[in-house]
């Protein structure tokens, strides 16, 4: 008998060795690691073997040795072929024949297969299909919808799979496919007025649209995402770091305006005492929101409406009663998570101060489907409930000032804003954690403004786990967020691409790329664009390859241009250069105002934040911004938007006086692009941007309020020569809204 003694040993001490770079590598990109990217210099980067090797562990890949990790690649290879069908099928309508890829062995490559489609609406098609070698073909006439497909071959059967049939386009307001409109920007909490508790709410809201519809008659309002959040500042009040991506804040919630307020007679005494009078007056009269003391006078009185909801409406099972119940039923899961969820960092919170999110908390809670969990949530139902019925009035709210902006005119009305991230610490993880990927943060590789990079701090998606789930949660995080809206800006819509993954322990200089499947989230966001009504712009600034921005156009969704950037071979883009498929605006909330641009102010309040090293840093910034004005003073003097006698050094201008003013909103409003929007801030020309990138403390973000009270934009003549020459642009360009324009 022959002696393998060697050759066993070999093959131990093979098992057992670590994979080289060229396996790491070869790994990597199958499971969408992008081995080098091109930087915004023209640099290419390349991955190193630890930086794969990390992001391929987050992924719950062995690569422990090079056996382990071919074992891996082979098991990646072979999963779509536990089952004929992929867990996740898409069709688009209108596109035929339907014809789905199968994966069938040798055992069934003559077999018939007997398949079940199960619609949404219930109803069932039944299918007889002689099979193909790599495809069965559907029926042409599937609806649109979330589906299932069930099949069985010779009696054997599989998990169902999930078949969602999508357009092929976005949906877009049939007047706007030849027009332009236009749009005001404002953040929600800042708005200031003669009634609220010192945060903008909902009926400021609704007051701010009857001077719109009137004043600058434009179609939409942008908002913040409302996203609910922590409200403590200063660490958790960003509204694009949320708690929870599918439900809002409470601090919008006017409190006067629910039912329970007028029939509460604690919460009408205690609205009358001398304390709470006074704390809401220095509340509305701060020059910036006080987040931790709003939310805290608010949920006070909160908690007394819900009580005396619990007397008047719950125990006697009335018709309001059952509003609550229906909206719980059919928000399901989602706000059962969420509603304990805020339960529990309440309870916890209360027994001990010091902690304040869920990994804190005692072992067993950090489970939501623990026994312990379970059983926490129903012995304090009646707090689990009352997280439920704040989400309620929001939702009657909200929907209540979507439908009082289409009431005025307004085409499109209420537009809302996605965020990309959610709060590692927050109610989005502890409930679904499986769909979301440890070990690694989302960031974005340096920049001209980050020359670090930048570290977001929150965890990347889990792209497998969504798809073999359906992309339920991915579908319901644009549903919530398309409702009570006519337009929806998916912040970061690079996501759908890919994202920059960087490994903890690494700085953000040394991430990558991973990519995500965009076919797939483009088709399902196309498909609750239409079925919501829904116009969707995707912010796409930074680095964003042609043929991504190809992809987004092809499905119909807008585009996002700000002025400051829209430059080529160092100039400003004059507006016939603009793409027709976008919006059009001068800055975003992360960039100065036009003012704050103008003057400096941005970069003033960067030294003062202390996040420039040193003067030289400042007076290069300051020479910069001196160029950049420059450019653009040339360029509206070329355009003539700029009156004759008007100086054409722009250092003889040190502010945004008006008719510099005139002459960018006329900009902007030149352009062939479908959507324009004006922020608040530089409508009324004011100088703070709402957030400055890379600071906490050092700067108040997200806490800057209007520069006057709603009541207040009728009777300033100020605001109403800022108006009448926004409004007159819009009229010139053909930009007012559709009711307006028809007169």
């Amino acid at each position: 008998m022959a002696d393998h003694s060697d050759e066993t040993q070999s093959d131990q001490t093979s098992g057992n060795t670590a994979p080289n770079p060229i396996e790491i590598e070869n790994a990597a990109r199958a499971w969408g690691v992008e081995t080098e990217y091109w930087d915004i210099w023209g640099q290419q980067h390349h991955a190193s073997v630890e930086l794969e090797t990390a992001i391929l562990r987050s992924l719950g890949v062995d690569t422990s040795s090079s056996a382990a990790l071919h074992q891996a690649v082979e098991r990646h290879n072979r999963r779509r072929l536990r089952s004929p069908f992929a867990p996740t099928i898409f069709l688009t309508a209108g596109s035929t024949p339907h014809e789905v890829p199968v994966s069938l062995g040798t055992k069934y490559a003559a077999a018939s297969a007997s398949i079940r489609i199960q619609l949404e609406d219930r109803k069932t098609i039944d299918l007889e299909i002689a099979l193909a070698a790599d495809h069965v073909r559907l029926p042409d006439d599937l609806p649109l919808g979330y589906h299932q497909l069930s099949v069985q071959i010779g009696g054997e059967s599989w998990a169902p799979s999930r078949l969602i049939v999508c357009p092929d386009r976005a949906f877009e307001p049939a007047w706007l496919r030849d027009g332009r409109t236009a749009g005001l920007a404002i953040s929600l909490y800042g708005l200031r007025s003669q009634r609220n508790w010192g945060c903008g709410d909902t009926t400021d809201l609704r007051a701010l649209t009857d001077w719109v519809a009137e004043r600058t008659q434009t179609s939409f309002i942008a908002l913040n995402p409302l996203h609910a959040i922590a409200n403590r500042q200063p660490y958790n009040t960003s509204p694009y770091l949320p708690n929870s991506i599918f439900y809002r804040n409470p601090i919008y919630l006017d409190v006067e305006a629910i039912p329970e307020f007028a029939s509460s007679s604690r919460a009408m005494t205690l609205i009358e005492s001398q304390a709470v009078q006074k704390e809401i007056a220095a509340l509305r009269n701060a020059e910036l929101v006080e987040y931790e003391r709003v939310y805290a006078l608010k949920l006070r009185f909160l908690k007394l409406l819900f009580q005396a909801f619990l007397d008047n409406e719950w125990r006697n099972v009335t018709a309001r009663a059952a509003e609550l119940k229906e909206y719980i039923e059919r928000e399901g899961d989602l706000l059962q998570g969420f509603a304990v969820h805020s339960a529990f960092d309440e309870a916890f919170h209360k027994e001990c101060p010091d902690v304040w999110n869920w990994q804190s908390w005692p072992e067993p809670y950090k489970d939501p489907e623990s026994p312990q969990t379970r059983e926490f949530a129903r012995k304090h139902w009646r707090s689990v409930l009352f997280y439920k019925y704040m989400q309620w009035q929001l939702d009657v709210q909200l929907d209540a000032a979507h439908r009082h902006a289409l009431e005025k005119g307004l085409g499109i009305g209420l537009y809302h804003d996605l965020a990309l991230a959610t709060d590692h610490l927050g109610s989005d993880l502890w409930a679904h954690r499986q769909f979301f990927v440890s070990g690694c943060r989302v960031g974005a590789p340096p920049d001209g403004f980050s020359p670090k990079g930048q570290d977001w701090g929150f965890p990347p998606p889990a792209s497998e786990r969504h798809d073999e789930d359906g992309y339920r949660l991915f579908a319901e995080s644009i549903r919530k967020n398309c409702r009570h809206g006519g337009a929806l800006r998916i912040d970061h819509v690079m996501r759908f691409f890919r994202l920059y993954w960087i490994p903890d322990g690494l700085e953000a200089t040394d991430g990558t790329y991973v990519r995500d499947r965009f076919q797939a989230l483009l088709s399902i966001l196309a498909l609750e664009s239409v079925r919501n009504q829904v116009l969707i712009i995707g912010e796409d600034l930074g680095t964003v390859p042609d043929e991504a921005r190809e992809v987004l156009r092809r499905f119909g969704i807008l585009s996002y241009r700000l002025l400051y950037f829209e430059q080529n071979n160092g100039r400003f883009r004059p507006p016939q250069d603009y793409p027709r498929d976008a919006l059009v605006s001068a800055t975003t909330h992360d960039l100065p105002t036009l003012a704050g641009f103008w003057s400096g102010r941005d970069i003033d309040a960067r030294r003062d934040a202390g996040l420039l090293p040193d003067e030289r840093a400042y007076q290069s910034m300051r020479t910069d911004r001196a160029r950049e004005k420059q450019k653009l003073l040339d360029l509206l003097s070329t355009l003539k938007l700029l009156p004759d006698w008007f100086p054409r050094d722009a250092s003889q201008v040190p502010e945004l006086v008006g008719e510099l003013h005139n002459a960018i909103v006329g900009f902007l409003a030149s352009t062939p692009s479908k959507l324009m929007v004006l922020n608040q801030e530089d409508l009324l020309k004011q100088a703070e941007q709402q957030n400055l990138p890379g600071s906490t403390f050092q700067y108040p973000n997200w806490r800057r309020k209007m520069k006057c009270t709603v009541e207040e934009l009728w009777t300033s003549n100020e605001i109403k020569d800022f108006a009448l020459m926004f409004r007159s642009w819009l009229e010139r360009t053909g930009r007012l809204n559709p009711s307006a324009q028809a007169k």
